[in-house]
């Protein structure tokens, strides 16, 4: 099927970035040789799939010049010391930038609501720019290799931030896996809380992804799911999620098609791809 043909799908969680990082990836994943393989892989699947894609990476300004319809640029903050508030302030009003995502702080130990980020989510408050952050899995190990601690996971961690900017429009990562409970809990606290699927979708079992998804959809919250791939090195990973969506028996068509593409227009104010 031509990508023309193919409904339009919003992935929220991507990655221009090439490094040598060696992990696990499941059966059917192959790994690009060179960064001209990674890029390549990529952009045949954003073509394929008609998808448009919210970027964060080192390479994301070359990507946005080549595929300027396909890219939704944004910065992707692992440390508050990356990137100060007034560097991005001028990157969103040159258009550098259109969402702050990803942000990763987690892996730098810092919570969402710790004061040192606060500056971060008033500037996006202040322009009704998205937030994407980073709450659930690392791979495994990473708190041995650097600050990033499982606990941060925890999506109640949120609540302070979210009642001190109420106005924000902010999608947690991950949907925040394995806090089930807790992620149920600040969705229906807060209604401007959204979720995407990314990397839960194509690297946890299969049947313990659906467990997590099904809980969501079942307690009302398929309007407020996103769909996201976290491809970080590996295109091959972009189709498996889109798959995990589409194979999902416990969701109908109209709620597949809200995942892939209708709730991130609305959350995005996309009008068409």
């Amino acid at each position: 099927m031509k990508s023309q043909e193919r409904p339009p799908v919003i992935d929220v969680h991507l990655h221009a970035m090439w490094s040598e990082i060696n992990l696990e990836v499941p059966a059917g994943i192959r790994t690009p040789e060179s960064y001209d393989e990674y890029r390549q892989n990529t952009f045949l699947m954003l073509e394929q799939y008609n998808i448009k894609a919210v970027t964060s990476g080192p390479c994301v300004k070359e990507w946005k010049e080549m595929l300027p319809d396909r890219i939704i640029s944004g910065p992707l903050i692992s440390g508050l010391g990356n990137l100060s508030v007034d560097s991005l302030r001028e990157s969103f009003l040159k258009g550098e930038y259109e969402v702050l995502a990803e942000v990763a702080i987690q892996y730098s130990g810092v919570s969402p609501s710790d004061p040192s980020f606060d500056p971060y989510l008033s500037l996006a408050e202040e322009l009704d720019v998205p937030v994407g952050i980073h709450m659930g899995l690392g791979p495994p190990g990473t708190a041995y290799q650097g600050k990033y601690r499982a606990h941060l996971s925890n999506p109640l961690l949120l609540e302070e931030a979210l009642v001190r900017h109420p106005k924000i429009r902010l999608w947690v990562a991950h949907a925040g896996w394995p806090m089930l409970d807790e992620m149920v809990n600040m969705l229906f606290t807060y209604p401007q809380l959204y979720i995407d699927t990314s990397v839960i979708n194509w690297v946890i079992p299969r049947k313990e992804f659906y467990h997590y998804l099904r809980r969501m959809v079942d307690a009302g919250f398929c309007d407020r799911v996103l769909f996201g791939s976290d491809q970080m090195r590996w295109p091959d990973a972009i189709s498996l999620a889109i798959e995990s969506i589409n194979s999902a028996d416990f969701l109908t068509r109209e709620q597949k098609r809200d995942i892939l593409y209708n709730n991130a227009a609305k959350f995005l104010r996309i009008e068409n791809i």
